[in-house]
């Protein structure tokens, strides 16, 4: 929702399938929450211990593949950075997560199924004014083969570049304003994609075990085996900067900054956050102004978004 104002879910939410990495059904409910609340994760398969987990950068302990946060007791959920997407795609400040294992389900492996079952619920304004993370002063890391950085914009924007050669994929860049409903039209549908020759590597780390045609784009060499190939003929670049704007809401509130990746995922992403907070003046938590809403992700008006996804 395009608003100054928090928002939340009308009501409850029900979404089950497999996770990618553990093979796993799950089952999940994301529930309305108060202001202030943000977006916290529970784990309903466990008893006897803390099960809340913070949506939050500092609370990432794993990035291969997936993003994986845990709470001090050692609790943890993974593969969350598509529903988070989702989320701040959609505008939602605040929402309770409840899951019945360790890993949230893929769906078809992008984030549409996610953002179709929040925008049919429906969204509701709270009585409090959003907050906005406004970056002041440019970050950065290289890490070599990639590279990420923050820096002052007036909008939410994500500018990204990979390149496979030899594949279907080759080299792809794309440059968006993720505002006034732009997640929905542009990145909620693009899935995620793998190399075939790479499957069984992963699968012998214990990765990619609920992994199929239903929930990933393959490729092998120039051929996409997926039958229906590609739903955008840059999907993959779409959907690293989907995986960038889930990254990036665990921030904690919507970022007014210009994001640059290249070759870039998980890890450097949240190494970047790290290092956005660490760095002295770089960063300020503003309650939203008039002018910021333009410049934030969320839907304008929810019964155009579901027309676009219908």
């Amino acid at each position: 929702m395009q608003s100054l104002y928090q928002t939340t879910l009308r009501r409850a939410v029900r979404l089950s399938g497999i996770g990618l990495h553990s093979g796993r059904s799950a089952e999940l409910v994301v529930r309305p929450a108060s202001v202030h609340h943000g977006i916290w994760f529970r784990r309903m398969d466990l008893v006897a211990r803390d099960t809340m987990i913070p949506a939050s950068w500092d609370a990432v302990t794993d990035t291969t593949l997936n993003t994986r946060i845990a709470n001090e007791a050692g609790v943890t959920v993974s593969t969350i950075e598509h529903l988070m997407a989702a989320l701040h795609g959609c505008g939602i400040s605040n929402a309770l997560i409840e899951v019945d294992g360790p890993e949230i389900p893929i769906m078809d492996g992008s984030a549409a199924p996610f953002v179709r079952a929040f925008l049919n619920t429906g969204l509701a304004e709270q009585d409090a004014r959003r907050t906005v993370l406004r970056v002041l002063k440019r970050v950065e890391l290289d890490e070599g083969g990639a590279y990420a950085a923050l820096e002052p914009a007036r909008h939410f924007e994500v500018d990204f570049e990979i390149d496979f050669p030899n594949t279907a994929i080759g080299w792809q860049s794309k440059r968006l304003a993720v505002v006034n409903g732009a997640f929905v039209d542009e990145l909620m549908d693009s899935r995620t994609f793998v190399r075939a020759a790479d499957v069984d590597a992963l699968r012998a780390q214990g990765l990619a075990l609920g992994g199929s045609l239903d929930n990933a784009v393959v490729v092998e060499g120039r051929t996409v085996q997926n039958p229906e190939g590609f739903r955008h003929a840059d999907e993959a670049v779409r959907h690293k900067m989907l995986d960038a704007v889930g990254d990036l809401a665990l921030a904690g509130a919507p970022l007014l900054a210009r994001y640059t990746g290249v070759r870039a995922g998980h890890g450097v992403t949240n190494r970047l956050l790290h290092k956005l907070f660490a760095t002295p003046g770089a960063v300020r938590l503003d309650v939203c102004r008039d002018r910021d809403v333009a410049g934030l992700p969320g839907v304008t008006r929810q019964e155009e978004a579901l027309r676009r996804i219908a």
